[in-house]
This record gives C-alpha cells, sequence and structure tokens, in this order.
C-alpha cells in the first residue's frame, strides 16, 4: 500500500508527463514514468532520452517554491555529484485544487543545493539509511521556471 506521500509523488510525475513537452527535444508528450525506485531519475523522454527528477510537495501557495524539498537517497546523488553528473529538476507543488511546475536545470545546479540528512536511527525500519533534502536558497535568482 502506497503512503500520502508516495502517492503525491506519482501525482507529480504524471502531472509533469501530461502537462510538459521534453526541455530538450521540445516534443509534446514524450515524458514517461521509470519504474519505481529507479535511482536519481523520474521520467525519460521516449524520443530522445532526456532524464529528469520531479519532486513533488504540498504548499500553502502553489506560487513560491518551498524553502527546502524532501529529496531521496544520499548515496545515489552523492556519488553522481562526484562524477559531476546532475539531473533537471521538476518541482510540483500542489495546494487544494491548484497545482504549478517549476522547472530547474541543470546549469544552475551545485553541491550546495543538496543537503545531507542524519541517518535513519538503529531503531527505524530502514536503519541507516540516509536521504538528502534540496535547500532552494541556493538557487540563483531567476534559474527556477514556471511552466505551470
Amino acid at each position: 500500500m502506497a503512503t500520502q506521500r508516495q502517492l503525491l509523488g506519482e501525482w507529480g510525475e504524471r502531472l509533469v508527463a501530461k502537462m510538459c513537452a521534453c526541455p530538450k527535444c521540445k516534443r509534446p508528450k514524450t515524458l514517461r514514468r521509470l519504474p519505481v525506485n529507479f535511482k536519481c531519475a523520474d521520467l525519460i523522454c521516449d524520443f530522445c532520452g532526456f532524464l529528469a527528477q520531479v519532486k513533488a510537495a504540498t504548499s500553502v501557495s502553489v506560487d513560491k517554491v518551498p524553502q527546502r524539498i524532501l529529496g531521496a537517497a544520499w548515496g545515489p546523488q552523492a556519488a553522481r555529484m562526484d562524477a559531476g553528473i546532475y539531473f533537471p529538476l521538476f518541482i510540483v507543488l500542489r495546494c487544494s485544487r491548484k497545482s504549478s511546475i517549476f522547472y530547474l536545470p541543470t546549469d544552475f545546479q551545485s553541491p550546495a543545493l543538496f543537503s545531507a540528512r542524519r541517518p535513519l536511527s538503529s531503531n527505524a525500519k530502514r536503519s541507516g539509511w540516509q536521504g538528502f533534502t534540496y535547500v532552494m536558497s541556493q538557487v540563483p535568482d531567476g534559474a527556477l521556471v514556471r511552466l505551470l
């Protein structure tokens, strides 16, 4: 059974795939969801192979991106950053019946955008697992593009 957070994430992925053209090839309706737990990416363009990450969050306003957004597993993200690999990010916000989509290209991403969280305690179901958060204050002014 999926959690509310997982359902929100799936909804965000579906919304981006339905409403957004591929940022690379500009073709509409070519973004497809990747399998659950695919590392560091959620969507692929079935025409040009473009990969992107999607993060969905509830918000008090769909007009302003939150200061921090929960990411995923820190290990795979840190390894890719060490290799100089970043994935474009779609941020989907939902407030009541309204929603918005923001896009952050890789050109404006740096290690400062990613903050490792404390590993889960020994009592946790996934003891030792470590996630990260996106620190949105590290995004340069004008870098986020609102698509919806």
